[in-house]
């Protein structure tokens, strides 16, 4: 009697398809486990979930900071070639105004003739006032020889001539002067003259003054012009300062106008 087995049907599908047995050696551990897909590219490093890490917390600070440094570092390149613009401009303008233009002839507290080209070679701060001023001449003269003091504990920095000129020539006569200006400071002369070399003189800077009615003492008090003058070697007139700029500020820019300054008389 025959038999009829009925063989199961093929099928044909991924899950039925399984990977060919490999014999394996003597002594080898069997794997276990489906087959892993190799990535075209080398490893990676993985951190613990897995992920590729990026640059660490510190390299990303240092490129923080470097940028942050460039971008400050630029900044500050602005500013400084801005202001150096600013204070040319400002130059050039004070030069046109013809301030301090021509010479001068005063007696200094010595009784010594001086005149304008006795400063050629030196950067002067200069002053016009009173020695019988209350307290405004004082102030601004203190004011400037602080100046002239923080400019001289500065090695390498040119030394600075302090000068008064007095706009009151009637009282202040050569052995007034020196009295005077011995207790600003050693260096600080002071210069006199008649009436009209004072009035030349403070013309050519265009200083206003004008003396008050003198009470029952003779005593009186000149209305003046309140600024400090800065004049290069060249003998030029190159800024000004008014009552509110600070001995500071007036040396800042003094120190300005010094690396700035080329001489425009060789």
């Amino acid at each position: 009697m025959l038999l009829l087995v009925q063989m199961p049907k093929a099928q044909h599908g991924p899950s039925q398809l399984k990977p060919p047995v490999l014999p394996r050696p003597p002594g080898s551990k069997a794997l276990h486990g489906r087959p892993q897909l190799l990535s075209r590219q080398g490893p990676e490093k993985t951190g613990r979930q897995g992920q590729p890490q990026g640059p660490g917390l510190r390299t990303r600070l240092l490129v923080t900071a470097l940028f942050g440094a460039g971008l400050g570092g630029a900044w500050l390149a602005m500013r400084a070639e801005k202001e150096q613009q600013q204070q040319q401009r400002r130059t050039e303008a004070l030069r046109q105004a013809s301030v301090g233009q021509g010479d001068f002839s005063l007696l200094d507290h010595f009784g010594q003739a001086r005149c304008k080209a006795d400063f050629r070679g030196q950067w002067v701060l200069m002053y016009f006032g009173f020695t019988h001023c209350p307290d405004i001449c004082p102030d601004e003269l203190e004011k400037l020889v602080q100046v002239v003091r923080q400019l001289e504990a500065e090695p390498g920095l040119p030394p600075v001539q302090p000068i008064f000129i007095t706009v009151d020539p009637e009282r202040d006569s050569v052995a007034a002067m020196a009295r005077y200006v011995q207790d600003f400071h050693p260096r600080l002369l002071g210069l006199t003259g008649s009436p009209e070399q004072v009035a030349q003189v403070s013309h050519s800077y265009r200083v206003y003054y004008s003396a008050g009615p003198k009470d029952e003492d003779q005593d009186y008090i000149v209305d003046h012009s309140i600024a400090i003058y800065l004049l290069n070697p060249d003998g030029l007139f190159t800024d000004y300062y008014g009552r509110a700029r600070s001995a500071e500020q007036i040396a800042d820019s003094v120190r300005h106008h010094m690396a700035a300054f080329r001489s425009v008389l060789h």
